[in-house]
């Protein structure tokens, strides 16, 4: 079967947001698609915090998808408001963008990836399927072996596969690098009723204390959950040598790192539910580029891999997604598709890729605080939303 046919065989790699959103809309073109993951299942293991999903780029794919309204009938438009805190606990910024400009409402990424798969064919995704191998075989196509023993043939594979896509092996030596920024995760269960004043604090939707070259994250979650996370820029052989089945001496590594800070902030650490879990974080060298090849692209983060910092991670990987599959939808010839889409998504991807490392470089810096201030200021009084 070659590269011009009418009825390829496509496997995505990867089911996250940017996956599934590029089968949706396949799928609503009528084009047949199998998407392969490592999980089990949609629900075995906790998909992370919330996003908000922007305007021009995750409402945009979802649009494309079919799925905007059943989204805003899920997403939490409270959630988008931003609060920065000094290491004092003082609060510096408190506002949140208005519906008509800089629109962006949060949804918890457990609840988005349900609503996509809820949305798919049946059998679409092909669950404990762990990708080992991808094979060019020479004419474009490529066989592709999973550690269940199963293997397929495929006119395009699709790496939606994140920071360590064994699909991008195919086009690009690249390996994500350390940032020299780490989080360490917690979080606050039943927050408004267990923990009313750091619930205050937070207010409806994140709140950011930064200050020398480290900071204190909050996020709100549905059902009253609070994720919180402690950045610091440091030496990764730090947070590997921290036990994180000893909750008591990570808080008691992390207060020491946050000496001098309120006690209503470090409260976030030292009264938090549960254990901690340790997020270094990686990026791919900016730009990140390879030659077109038949038979084989990226998108989301095993295209791009950025810091948080840019605020379009899953957005980037749901436009990816929603501009691929359209391309594939109009296009007689799937390399013209793939060209065609790459030609758009990878100078976009590194000028945010630039914008995601200037923007972590700021916020752990010494002077964090006053750069985040002069940020937040410049974008409220763009979409002049603050309240």
């Amino acid at each position: 079967m070659s590269n011009t046919t009418s009825t390829p065989r496509i496997a995505v790699i990867g089911a996250g947001p940017g996956g599934l959103t590029c089968a949706r809309i396949l799928q609503q073109h009528g084009i047949a698609v199998t998407v392969h993951d490592l999980d089990a299942s949609g629900s075995a293991r906790a998909q992370g915090g919330t996003l908000d999903m922007q305007a021009d780029s995750g409402q945009r794919a979802l649009r494309a998808a079919g799925l905007l309204d059943r989204f805003h009938a899920l997403a939490r438009p409270e959630g988008q408001r931003v609060r920065l805190l000094d290491r004092d606990a003082t609060v510096l910024f408190d506002a949140a963008p208005g519906i008509e400009e800089g629109y962006k409402p949060e949804i918890d990424r457990g609840r988005l990836r349900g609503l996509l798969l809820d949305s798919l064919a049946p059998a679409t995704v092909r669950w404990g399927q762990k990708l080992t191998s991808a094979t060019p075989l020479g004419d474009g196509t490529h066989r592709l072996d999973f550690a269940d023993g199963t293997s397929t043939v495929v006119d395009l594979v699709i790496g939606a596969d994140g920071a360590w896509s064994r699909v991008r092996r195919l086009l690009s030596d690249a390996i994500p690098r350390y940032t020299g920024v780490t989080f360490v995760e917690t979080g606050l269960d039943d927050a408004d009723t267990r923990h009313p004043e750091l619930a205050a604090l937070v207010g409806d939707g994140s709140m950011m204390a930064l200050a020398d070259s480290k900071g204190l994250v909050a996020q709100r979650n549905s059902d009253h959950h609070i994720r919180v996370y402690a950045g610091l820029r440091i030496d990764r052989d730090w947070c590997e040598s921290l036990d994180m089945d000893d909750p008591e001496a990570v808080r008691e590594a992390l207060c020491g790192h946050f000496t001098g800070w309120s006690p209503a902030l470090l409260r976030l650490i030292t009264d938090s539910d549960g254990g901690f879990v340790n997020r270094p974080l990686f990026a791919l060298p900016v730009p990140h580029t390879w030659t077109s090849t038949p038979g084989v692209t990226l998108l989301g983060d095993a295209a791009h891999l950025m810091s948080p910092f840019s605020g379009m991670g899953a957005n980037l990987a749901m436009m990816d997604a929603a501009e691929l599959a359209e391309r594939i939808a109009a296009e007689v010839n799937l390399d013209d598709a793939v060209k065609a889409y790459e030609a758009v998504m990878l100078p976009r991807a590194a000028e945010a890729a630039e914008g995601a490392a200037e923007g972590l470089d700021s916020a752990f810096a010494p002077d964090s605080t006053a750069h985040a201030l002069q940020h937040m200021t410049a974008f409220a009084r763009e979409h002049q939303g603050a309240r």
